[in-house]
């Protein structure tokens, strides 16, 4: 349960490095989570050993890979889910990533794994996701971009060599919005307006 959960994050955050992480940015949600912890868990109820390859195809190719459209896609997310769903995890010195940071907690109780969860790192590096050390340069230029480009969004469209100032520009718009807004009605006028059918 806790190498699903961990796939579902890894395929979430990996939307972050931009075309390293997926070529298409597919919105995986908690539906896509759902479904294959349900199905996990009645494949853990019906089975005396663990189904891996059956887990890998529904969770791999239906659940996720179902919204998957791009080849290379389908092969990174199945390649991701093989470390996951893997006969590897039982085992005690298995990890998700090769620094040995992460790695499903031998632990029983919700709260010592809760606990364990908040030891992680806040700050993920990128081999956790598969990917080389300097996906996180693309990653920091990508936000940096996809910043300046919301800065450039807020900055008003009038230029100054228009001949008007920005202030000027805006007292021009409020007093263009005052004038389109009709005047204050009494209630009595309202409900007159409003039985004649909307003219005075």
């Amino acid at each position: 349960l806790f190498g699903l959960s961990f796939f579902h994050a890894v395929v979430q955050e990996r939307r972050k490095f931009g075309p390293l992480g997926w070529n298409i940015p597919y919105e995986y949600n908690n539906s896509d989570l759902f479904i294959s912890v349900r199905q996990l868990r009645m494949f853990l109820e019906e089975y005396n050993e663990v189904p891996f390859k059956l887990l890998r195809y529904l969770t791999g190719d239906i659940n996720y890979g179902g919204r998957v459209t791009d080849d290379w896609d389908r092969r990174t997310l199945m390649n991701i889910l093989s470390g996951y769903y893997t006969e590897d995890i039982l085992e005690d010195d298995f990890t998700f990533s090769e620094g040995g940071v992460y790695a499903p907690p031998n632990i029983d109780s919700i709260k010592g794994v809760l606990k364990y969860i908040r030891s992680l790192p806040i700050n993920d590096p990128p081999e956790v996701f598969g990917l080389h050390e300097n996906a996180d340069i693309s990653s920091a230029r990508q936000e940096t971009f996809q910043m300046f480009d919301n800065i450039l969004l807020l900055q008003p469209k009038v230029s100054a060599t228009a001949g008007k100032s920005r202030d000027l520009h805006i007292s021009e718009v409020a007093d263009d919005i005052l004038k389109k807004i009709p005047e204050k009605l009494e209630p009595p006028t309202a409900r007159a307006i409003e039985v004649s059918g909307g003219s005075m």
